[in-house]
């Protein structure tokens, strides 16, 4: 007997097969015998492809969108990278050195960063924003939870504490009055760096001159919630920090769309 019709014969009838089924009680399951699934699988063959289009379309903007290369201050940066108090790895200089190369082209900064945790990917992205903050543009850290959020804070804080720059934490446990306070300062450009939770992907946010995007823990995040942050200026230099980066930011990569450490 086929197999559809020997499973029959021993639960006994097709209400059992169907009942059988654990799960959400709003879905319901599709025959195989009509042609609703196969238009379902059709419409969302034709999403995927338009977001696709919409993907690939906003790379190639970026790609093709040129800058002025960020002027590095040697002695400011090396008083700055100065202040880590462990031993770069082979790995860590060598990413450190391609961020250099990164601000000094015309291209825009698109870097997937990928490694271990603990390892030193958040050293890099201080040093990025560093040299953003320096060249008088905003940055914005996004984290994936309200804890790691705050602890980029103090480790913020703690670094650029000889400098002059204004870094400001945004999370829903701020009050409407102070998040009020935080968007205004962001769009006087009086906030050098931001860092919060998906509070930085609202609507009522806007920046003076953002052009550092750093996405922590990035497999976490959504892909349209990444690009509508992007979209907050015409060219954003762009590091994902992940130990696990998503299928798409892997292929991206290895594929030489976006670049990889």
């Amino acid at each position: 007997k086929p197999p559809y019709a020997m499973l029959r014969s021993l639960v006994g009838s097709e209400m059992c097969i169907r009942d059988s089924y654990i799960g959400m009680d709003e879905i319901k399951l599709d025959s195989i015998r009509k042609s609703k699934w196969n238009q379902k699988k059709q419409k969302t063959f034709e999403k995927a492809y338009d977001f696709a289009a919409e993907l690939i379309e906003s790379e190639a903007k970026r790609s093709n969108y040129k800058r002025s290369p960020l002027e590095i201050n040697k002695e400011g940066f090396q008083k700055f990278i100065e202040n880590f108090p462990y031993e770069l790895t082979p790995d860590q200089l060598k990413c450190s050195h391609s961020l250099i190369n990164d601000f000094n082209s015309p291209k825009m900064m698109d870097r997937l960063i990928c490694g271990e945790v603990g390892f030193g990917k958040t050293e890099i992205a201080l040093r990025a924003a560093f040299i953003c903050a320096k060249n008088k543009q905003q940055v914005a850290v996004l984290a994936p939870t309200t804890i790691l959020a705050r602890q980029h804070y103090e480790l913020f804080k703690d670094r650029f504490l000889q400098t002059d720059h204004e870094i400001e934490f945004l999370s829903r446990e701020k009050t409407q009055k102070e998040k009020a306070l935080i968007f205004e300062n962001l769009k006087k450009g009086k906030i050098s760096i931001i860092i919060g939770t998906h509070s930085l992907l609202g609507a009522e946010i806007e920046f003076k001159n953002l052009g550092l995007l750093v996405i922590d823990e990035e497999h976490k995040f959504g892909v349209r919630q990444k690009e509508k942050l992007r979209k907050y200026s015409k060219g954003i230099n762009s590091i994902s920090l992940s130990a696990t980066p998503i299928p798409r930011s892997l292929n991206l990569a290895l594929s030489r769309v976006r670049d990889i450490s």
